[in-house]
């Protein structure tokens, strides 16, 4: 389905294409049923002049709201941006959710888009009545997975409410595996196993950012699935590896999800994982919208570590490394570009 997205947008074969002042068709016929055979003709392409090929996409940088006198990451992005008018709003999340998907997105791009999308959700799910002036903006494909997403997030915020930390945490912010390493271990673990390698893609997404956070827990669970060490060390759960690496994390989970009844409710293996009904339904609507959409897999692989502070939602990029923990004001002092923009700052 086609329609207008202001500022004119039209999608091309997944490809968002900012246009001129008129929302053009993507290799569409403008010959009716009336159309002489000279009006025929000209449609069909002469040797010497060959079918155009699809433009491109832009680049994030052309597309995604940006302020140059935001403080930057080591990596020169800034925090994201989230626009204030809800058209503009959900003109921004169709282009994102469109582009982390296509095909022919260049990868350098996905780590800005798929921040941005992380952000648009994070700010929306608190913000429960400008998310709903947002929605009837969006093109209806997107919107089932607009509600998922904010859905999803609700119930994290449900599990923490009203925790503002004024400490930020004693971790390693490490860049994970790549993505298809990644996918090649969920799928080889479902097939061990039969537990759905979308359930633990988002098991690893909500624990850790895909592996992102290198630390200890509160609760002394470590490595990228977040195990306790004596949890690891149940025979037939660690397997006496290590529970740093990814691959062995990964099958490690999926074990332990079978061993807590997963195979006949998935609902009831997640509550072994973690005691909570809202992490149980937050988990699961990742995993359905990664089974719905393997693509969603690109976008939601480039999400950021996240941490709900006294002084807003902060991004923890690639490059944190804090021994011990650390006063918020005292970190930011040193490293303000992981501050929330004043707009946001109150998340």
């Amino acid at each position: 389905m086609r329609r207008p997205l202001p500022p004119l947008v039209a999608v091309c074969g997944g490809l968002a294409l900012l246009l001129g002042p008129v929302l053009v068709g993507c290799g569409e016929s403008r010959g009716g049923a009336g159309a002489t055979a000279a009006e025929s003709q000209l449609r069909i392409p002469s040797p010497e002049a060959p079918a155009a090929q699809p433009l491109p996409p832009p680049p994030a940088a052309a597309l995604l709201p940006t302020d140059p006198a935001l403080p930057r990451a080591a990596d020169g992005r800034h925090y994201p941006l989230v626009p204030t008018d809800p058209a503009a709003i959900a003109t921004l999340l169709d282009q994102v959710e469109e582009l982390v998907r296509a095909p022919s997105t260049p990868e350098a791009d996905l780590p800005a888009l798929g921040h941005q999308q992380q952000v648009l959700y994070r700010t929306l799910s608190r913000a429960p009545a400008l998310a709903a002036q947002v929605r009837p903006h969006l093109s209806e494909r997107w919107q089932s997975v607009f509600d998922r997403h904010l859905a999803a997030r609700r119930e994290f915020l449900a599990m923490h409410r009203g925790n503002k930390a004024a400490v930020l945490p004693a971790w390693r912010i490490i860049p994970p595996e790549p993505p298809e390493n990644l996918l090649r271990y969920y799928k080889e673990a479902a097939a061990a196993t039969g537990i759905a390698w979308e359930v633990l893609a988002a098991v690893n997404l909500v624990e850790t950012g895909m592996g992102r956070i290198d630390g200890v827990s509160v609760a002394d669970a470590r490595g990228p699935m977040q195990f306790l060490p004596t949890t690891w060390a149940e025979p037939g759960i660690g397997k006496g590896g290590d529970i740093r690496d990814p691959r062995t994390a990964i099958h490690a989970a999926a074990r332990y999800l079978v061993r807590r009844g997963g195979l006949k409710d998935i609902r009831k293996g997640l509550w072994g994982y973690n005691n909570s009904d809202h992490y149980g339904k937050a988990v699961l609507l990742y995993a359905g919208l990664l089974r719905e959409d393997p693509r969603a897999f690109r976008g939601l692989y480039h999400w950021e570590v996240h941490f709900a502070s006294a002084a807003g939602d902060l991004w923890l990029p690639v490059g944190y490394d804090q021994p011990r923990p650390i006063a918020v004001t005292t970190y930011l002092a040193r490293f303000p570009a992981s501050a929330p923009p004043p707009v946001l700052a109150g998340g």
